[in-house]
């Protein structure tokens, strides 16, 4: 494979996780209209096989529906069924599913198949399809940026199946569209950081508000409407409406909130006396340094006077 493959391949990798060889990724660049002879059901003698030693992020729509799907807390299935992780070789802080048992299985995996199937992580929809899509690394030009590419493994005895489609109709099956459109904007978060490089790092508070955002919904729906944000921002009634109950429009904003607070992208507007309020802080700490550099100067200057006077008594 091509170092510039390579390379383009590193904006697909959170969906491509389930496979840990280079080598595994057919090098030959897919259209949604390319051509893919695959299918996966209990007949196919791996069945299941690529459920074990994966490595599978959870995204926030991911979440958000295996938790309902589950009829558990946020925190409840954070705890219970993952572990922590960073993304995409960044500081940014996620969870993947915790493996259980000698064979490191999917928590979710049974010998017959998938429990949570109709709600399976997004990245489990992508296999064997991988998408590179450098729209998110934060260019504009998606449709020339996006493509497509194949995972073979050894073991996946699903690609000897007759089944034939297109990518398109493959996407389409697995519910791959809803997912990109849900995480597409987090998804961007992520490959901004990225961008970045490890030279700048993200506070601590940054860290933690990202988590909580990305992952518990329940506390960031409190965090929005039980402490000061809506004194700092401003909010249009609809939105709050929204947010107040939908979970699917509380995660968008959510995602708008990161994009603004993380790297000043998007609109969200801090009400004017909030903003004023700020701009006197910082203008009295730019205050209170000068005044304090402005006394250590004298005080310099007066202990060089002194020693200048004892000098020339010295000498006199």
């Amino acid at each position: 494979m091509s170092e510039k493959m390579q390379q383009e391949l590193s904006d697909a990798k959170i969906f491509t996780s389930t496979d840990k060889n280079p080598s595994n990724i057919l090098p030959e660049k897919l259209t949604l209209d390319s051509a893919l002879q695959f299918e996966c059901h209990p007949g196919v003698s791996c069945f299941t096989a690529c459920c074990h030693n994966i490595k599978i992020i959870l995204t926030p729509y991911d979440i958000l529906l295996l938790k309902k799907r589950l009829n558990i807390a946020s925190h409840e299935l954070i705890t219970q069924y993952t572990e922590p992780t960073y993304l995409e070789k960044t500081d940014m802080p996620g969870v993947q599913l915790k493996l259980v048992g000698e064979k490191k299985a999917c928590p979710f995996v049974t010998p017959e198949g998938c429990t949570v199937y109709e709600d399976r992580p997004t990245a489990c929809r992508y296999y064997p399809v991988g998408m590179a899509d450098f729209h998110e690394g934060g260019t504009n030009d998606a449709a020339e940026q996006k493509f497509f590419f194949l995972v073979k493994e050894d073991h996946c005895k699903g690609h000897e199946e007759p089944k034939k489609w297109t990518i398109r109709e493959w996407r389409a099956d697995q519910g791959v569209d809803v997912r990109d459109e849900m995480n597409k904007e987090w998804l961007r978060l992520v490959m901004r950081r990225k961008s970045f490089g490890l030279q700048a790092t993200l506070s601590d508070a940054a860290k933690r508000m990202f988590f909580m955002a990305s992952t518990d919904l329940d506390t960031f729906r409190k965090f929005v409407f039980e402490s000061s944000f809506l004194d700092t921002y401003v909010v249009d009634e609809e939105t709050l409406a929204k947010i107040k109950e939908d979970d699917i429009e509380l995660m968008l904003f959510s995602f708008q909130y990161l994009a603004n607070t993380l790297f000043g992208a998007g609109e969200m507007p801090i009400k004017q006396e909030k903003l004023q309020a700020k701009i006197e802080e910082i203008k009295q700490r730019q205050d209170n340094s000068l005044q304090n550099a402005e006394r250590e100067y004298e005080e310099l200057k007066a202990e060089r006077d002194r020693l200048l006077r004892e000098r020339e008594e010295k000498k006199g």
